[in-house]
């Protein structure tokens, strides 16, 4: 996979992410820890995203 392919499945993979946890605290009665993990996850992916887009340029 090129840098930029990799890229871009790390951004979908954000966007994917902030879909669930917006789906997730949508409901009346959301779990916290699922929200937590998921937010989690999504800040992980933010970081390696931003170590990508930092020593491509």
């Amino acid at each position: 996979m090129t840098t930029e392919g990799h890229i871009a499945a790390l951004e979908r993979r954000h966007q994917e992410l902030d879909r669930q946890i917006q789906a997730e605290m949508s409901n009346t009665r959301y779990d916290d820890l699922t929200v937590a993990a998921l937010k989690r996850k999504k800040l992980e992916v933010k970081d390696e995203l931003y170590k990508f887009t930092t020593t491509t340029q």
